[in-house]
């Protein structure tokens, strides 16, 4: 059976349509009764095939989704039975509307929705009661675990298929599970299984025994990885679990439910078949740092760590204005590893001052190579860690390598974070300035930034934080923030810079706000590459 077919004959009507109405594909409805039209009906409006007061509801449920940037739902009824409208955000201007059909009447097979198991297994009831366990076992001193299953392969089935079909492979599996709760007059100590995600489950026992723990959900993914029959055609899930124990892992029911997810994650990067305890992977976790610091001293000194570079592109004329190096460790065996995977860890163990003032003396043997690719008037932007900007001898390296490295001064800019701007004095950047270096201040908005600091410091561009850029489409406060960086900036004189210009209509809304300047997926990426004359590694550039 194609993919269409399947579609086709789910129980859900699956209607895409703009915020007017208008249907835009339509597909499913197997159970929906007369809600679904009898042919189709793409282009039509759905006044035209639903009755008044459906359509109204739709179109209500549409613009509030496309308003907020939100999913929504609500129940209604029609002609006697029972229905449920979910509708998300699937563009600027467009959503994608599930109907399913809530009716007493006994399902057609095991295509039925979520909705049979009652509120044993409802996301948001199940948290309500998850807390009030939580709170009962603290305040009694009774044992209690959690468990988290992930079930593998639902998301590969929404991406290849459609979300519809991997909901209902995800509830066909829940609905055969054995049991979904057992009672406390059980011999065994009573739990309940609740839904947490779309591929998530969550198993609450009132017990602290790693047998039992370990058995219930060994019994519960077996179920769950047993072939899932959908039409002609037939799915193989697979799972990892990982649990933490109440009182020895989390005093809390969020903390309890932050480490049974790690532990399930970290059972699913380890391959683990077992439920994972979050105990274990603590310890593991710990090693695998201790190890993770032996390779990371390992890899500064074998020079394994090098740059990727993303061009800053004025957003009105689209010409480079900078190349921006970012670190980037290939590790040979967890691949490439971003900055943010190992500065931290730099940072806690006090590698990360050899580590910055090596990759300065890297970033001088990437220019010398690399300089014939670049735009005479594009700048090498190089960000400088906590560390190497509080050491004494800061300013005098960077002087002395100006003075004998092949990167002029006019063409490096150097990338300060705003938690790092009371570190040094602003004046004790005149001299660098003097000699043509720029200096710019990233992450803004993130801690505050020191006004009689900027005043003072030769500072030539700001550059908001990423969260605040991203967020300014939909959030009034993203927005208002944005233009206060604007607006400091322009009262300095210098210029205001973005990240994540990812698409032209970001791009124009960003321009609009004022900043001249951004780094996003909506520019190419730089024809360049930074690869070591030794081979000893390379890091194609792209931009980040």
């Amino acid at each position: 059976m194609s993919s269409d077919s399947l579609i086709q004959a789910l129980p859900d009507l699956i209607v895409r349509l703009t915020r007017e109405g208008v249907i835009l594909a339509i597909q499913g409805g197997r159970a929906v009764g007369t809600l679904r039209p009898p042919e189709p009906c793409l282009g039509q409006n759905i006044d035209t095939i639903w009755p008044k007061a459906v359509a109204m509801l739709v179109r209500q449920l549409a613009r509030k989704a496309i308003t907020d940037r939100s999913s929504i739902d609500a129940r209604f009824q029609d002609r006697g039975r029972n229905y449920e409208a979910q509708v998300s955000v699937q563009g600027p201007d467009r959503v994608l509307c599930v109907l399913r059909a809530l009716s007493s009447a006994a399902p057609t097979d095991a295509d039925a929705t979520v909705e049979r198991l009652g509120p044993q297994i409802d996301r948001r009831g199940f948290m309500r009661r998850f807390k009030e366990s939580v709170a009962s076992a603290a305040l009694r001193e009774n044992p209690m675990a959690l468990a988290v299953i992930q079930v593998d392969g639902i998301a590969d089935i929404a991406h290849a298929i459609a979300p519809a079909v991997s909901e209902q492979v995800m509830t066909a599996a829940i609905l055969r599970l054995p049991h979904l709760a057992s009672s406390a007059s059980d011999a065994d100590p009573a739990w309940y299984l609740g839904q947490l995600g779309d591929n998530l489950l969550a198993l609450v026992i009132d017990s602290g025994s790693r047998e039992f723990i370990e058995a219930r959900v060994a019994a519960l993914c077996a179920s769950l990885c047993e072939p899932v029959s959908l039409g002609s055609n037939v799915f193989h899930l697979s799972t990892s679990a990982g649990a933490a124990l109440l009182g020895q892992d989390a005093n809390s029911a969020r903390t309890l439910l932050d480490h049974a997810r790690s532990a399930a994650n970290e059972a699913r990067r380890a391959g683990v078949a077992r439920v994972n305890f979050f105990t274990d992977t603590l310890r593991v976790k710990s090693l695998a740092r201790l190890d993770l610091v032996h390779e990371l001293r390992d890899a500064i000194a074998n020079r394994e760590i090098g740059f990727r570079y993303a061009g800053r592109h004025d957003l009105a004329s689209g010409e480079l204005t900078a190349c921006v190096a970012e670190m980037v460790w290939n590790h040979p065996l967890r691949g490439a590893i971003p900055a943010g995977g190992f500065l931290r860890i730099a940072e806690s163990t006090g590698l990360a001052l050899s580590l910055s003032q090596t990759a300065f003396g890297w970033l001088q043997e990437d220019y010398a190579r690399l300089q014939e690719s670049w735009p005479v008037h594009a700048r090498l932007s190089f960000g400088v860690s906590r560390h190497h900007l509080s050491h004494e001898e800061f300013v005098a390296d960077l002087e002395r390598a100006l003075s004998h490295g092949p990167i002029p001064p006019e063409r490096l800019e150097l990338r300060i974070s705003e938690h790092y701007l009371g570190t040094r004095q602003p004046g004790e950047f005149k001299s660098l300035a003097d000699r043509g270096v720029e200096l710019l201040v990233e992450n803004v908005g993130s801690a505050g930034a020191p006004l009689a600091w900027l005043a003072h410091a030769p500072v030539a561009a700001l550059q908001i934080d990423a969260a605040w850029s991203a967020a300014a489409r939909t959030d009034a406060n993203a927005l208002k923030i944005c233009r206060a960086a604007v607006g400091l900036a322009r009262s300095f004189r210098m210029h205001a810079i973005t990240p994540g210009v990812d698409d032209p209509q970001q791009c124009k809304m960003l321009l609009d706000i004022g900043f001249d300047q951004g780094v996003g997926q909506l520019f190419p990426a730089l024809a360049l590459s930074a690869a070591r004359p030794d081979g000893a590694a390379r890091f194609d550039t792209r931009v980040i």
